[in-house]
């Protein structure tokens, strides 16, 4: 397995030539990115031009991981070249959130077949429900398959994110590359390092991943009580202060607002809120984000200590962004010196995370980072 990485720059172009020679059909080129749509569009056509057969997946970021740096507006890119290992990438369009759950399954039933060891997921970040769009893949796929990845980001806009298809960026759509072969070997990690606070409040009106009322009072009013001069800055501002999914329905999950509407008092979230469920605030300590960056690193790195480096895509949540801000790229290296030696790393700024919790099927984290190691055996 052979890695390259490289990035994109405004102000200074490609880092290094575009690595033609690793071009094939067992080639996996990842892009993730925050220019214009436009720059976006042509630099993805320059890496199509330059790895015709390789698989190229990627998606719009509130901001790009390569190595131990964090940066935005420009691509991070890595491209790896399997020797022993199988590609296979498939789309489904979201025009709305009823759509996430059907989206699932078509993606899944593509990828499922003789071989199939992982699926990395790279979603529409607005559009999608992930809740319903994992609870797709797994009516088709079974428990064994690793499936990770995360939900394209727009910085803290929420205005409009891409996937990539076909080689161009693309609203409303899922992407999914699935990996084949004995040889393969795909680790996963996931860990936040929030702090609860306040007290439990039931969910007594939602309906998936929209919760109109908290207690009995208007979900909005009574999150905007909390937010205090804060709350004039929602959506974005809600990130610093997601709600943990409580009690054994909850499964320690957490949930960020993606959207509000001043209409009907309503939030809604990246995946599914239970009606009757409990959910509690929490709020960032720094040290524990840094500590949680490092130990879904330690998850993800078991039983590959043996290999040597792997590839290993990050996705961490806009939140956490947020939050750190000039100590944002602590994390990443507390997720690179975790990872075995002469590890690549490459990732985004999401607004969702896909992972097994620790095992298990996958799920939909929010205000986590979350690890997909990549590695021939």
């Amino acid at each position: 397995m052979d890695v390259r990485l490289l990035a994109w720059e405004p102000s200074t172009g490609w880092s290094a030539p575009l690595p033609g020679e690793l071009d094939g059909s067992s080639t996996l080129v990842l892009a993730f990115g925050s220019p214009s749509q436009e720059v976006a569009a042509a630099r993805l056509a320059e890496l199509a031009a330059a790895l015709p057969q390789a698989h190229l997946a990627g998606c719009s970021t509130a901001g790009e991981i390569l190595d131990r740096r964090v940066a935005e507006g420009g691509i991070s890119v890595a491209v790896a070249r399997f020797t022993h290992t199988t590609l296979r990438q498939t789309e489904a369009a979201v025009v709305a959130p009823t759509d996430s759950r059907q989206a699932g399954r078509r993606l899944a039933e593509v990828l499922a077949g003789p071989g199939l060891r992982g699926v990395l997921v790279l979603s529409d970040g607005l559009v999608v429900n992930g809740t319903e769009l994992l609870n797709g893949v797994k009516q088709v796929l079974p428990a064994e398959v690793v499936v990770t990845g995360g939900l394209a980001g727009d910085g803290d806009r929420f205005a409009a994110t891409w996937v990539v298809a076909q080689g161009r960026p693309t609203a409303g759509l899922v992407s999914a590359i699935g990996l084949y072969g004995d040889r393969i070997r795909v680790g996963h990690g996931s860990r936040g390092g929030w702090d609860s606070f306040g007290v439990e409040r039931q969910v007594t009106r939602s309906a998936g991943n929209v919760v109109f009322e908290l207690d009995g009072e208007p979900a909005l009013g009574l999150y905007k009580r909390y937010l205090g001069e804060r709350a004039a800055g929602l959506p974005a501002t809600a990130l610093l202060f997601p709600l943990a999914l409580c009690g054994d329905d909850g499964g320690g999950l957490v949930r960020t607002v993606l959207a509000v509407d001043e209409a009907t008092q309503s939030m809604t979230f990246a995946g599914d809120v239970p009606q009757g469920g409990r959910v509690q605030l929490m709020r960032a300590n720094f040290d524990r984000l840094v500590e949680g960056a490092a130990a879904a690193g330690r998850l993800a790195r078991r039983g590959q200590d043996r290999a040597g480096g792997c590839l290993a895509v990050a996705i961490s949540c806009v939140g956490r962004r947020l939050v750190l801000g000039e100590r944002t790229e602590e994390e990443v290296e507390a997720v690179l010196d975790s990872l075995p030696p002469s590890s690549s790393l490459v990732g985004f700024y999401s607004y969702g995370e896909i992972s097994p919790s620790a095992t298990g099927s996958c799920e939909l984290h929010n205000q986590t980072m979350t690890l997909t190691t990549l590695v021939e055996a």
